[in-house]
């Protein structure tokens, strides 16, 4: 049992910036039927979600997930995670402003807290007192359970930290940055000294880099066929083959797709109990499921560790 009571469940965090996107009405709840079913119990979103799309505005992704949650009457059995800061600049920083957006998101959700609710990005031009200030208020209200810091660099994280420390607010206990096999530099040692020293746990976004790591990106072609295609094109130029062949090997060795290759190399790496990973059909929730099935061996862990060097 997590010391963290926003943690539950097999230790995957389904990403929620697809519904109400690329996964919507029956086919999204299929996508969180089959995760419930599995043992899922923890779910990302953002109010953002997906205000990138022409036409939304955000809190798509929350809307669907508040249909979901009242229609199956599962609320109480799961962990809701959800951050704020992207509609907007630093005044979303405001505590009345966090309370106000916390308000907004519970009404899309269909609920009266959540467990996890993030700073989903750091404004350095604000004093740190200010951001813990505001997101120990959303705890304060009891609407939020924990609060967490997302896009934060190591010497923001351990300020808020001490910040929380002296003044008896609740601290931050989670980071969400982004981590996978090909991006690492935003969870270096520093950070990764920062969350075990402190028992925070770290739960990665891009886990599988906008879908690159799972070995279906190899072509002109195949960048092509995917409304990601152009963002993971760019990983073709890089490491990116290295790491493919490392892994295509390693999927030999196992018997396992790649996706849970990658997952599974995360859910190894220091104060990572759960990575985040998104599924727009019940066809790639398997494949990500499929990683709690896995043991890499050490001698798998330094190959895929050393190939991004």
């Amino acid at each position: 049992m997590s010391a963290h009571p926003f943690i539950a469940g097999i230790p995957l965090v389904l990403g929620g910036n697809v519904f109400g996107y690329t996964a919507k009405g029956d086919e999204a709840f299929a996508v969180l039927d089959a995760f419930y079913e599995a043992g899922g119990r923890m779910i990302d979103t953002a109010d953002v979600y997906s205000a990138w799309v022409p036409g939304h505005k955000g809190g798509e992704s929350e809307t669907v997930l508040g249909e979901w949650l009242a229609s199956r009457g599962v609320r109480d059995d799961m962990r809701l995670h959800t951050k704020t800061g992207m509609l907007g600049g630093a005044e979303l920083y405001d505590p009345a402003r966090v309370l106000q957006s916390l308000d907004e998101s519970l009404n899309r959700l269909q609920t009266d807290r959540v467990d996890l609710y993030y700073a989903h990005k750091d404004y350095p031009e604000l004093p740190i007192a200010q951001i813990v200030d505001a997101f120990g208020g959303s705890v304060r209200s009891g609407k939020a359970l924990a609060v967490g810091a997302s896009n934060f660099d190591a010497e923001r994280l351990l300020a808020a930290l001490e910040e929380a420390r002296e003044t008896g607010a609740a601290g931050f206990a989670a980071l969400q940055n982004e981590y996978n096999l090909v991006s690492r530099a935003s969870y270096g040692p520093d950070l990764q000294h920062a969350v075990t020293q402190n028992d925070l746990v770290m739960l990665p976004f891009y886990g599988l880099a906008s879908g690159y790591l799972t070995g279906k990106y190899r072509t002109e072609a195949d960048f092509d066929k995917s409304v990601r295609g152009n963002s993971v094109r760019k990983l073709a130029g890089g490491i990116g083959p290295a790491m493919l062949a490392v892994m295509d090997d390693i999927v030999a060795e196992t018997g396992a797709g790649h996706s849970a290759v990658a997952l599974a190399w995360l859910v190894r790496q220091p104060g990572i109990p759960a990575p985040i990973a998104s599924a727009r059909t019940v066809e790639q929730l398997h494949e990500l499921l499929e990683f709690t099935r896995i043991e890499l061996t050490d001698e798998q862990l330094t190959r895929l560790t050393a190939a991004a060097a």
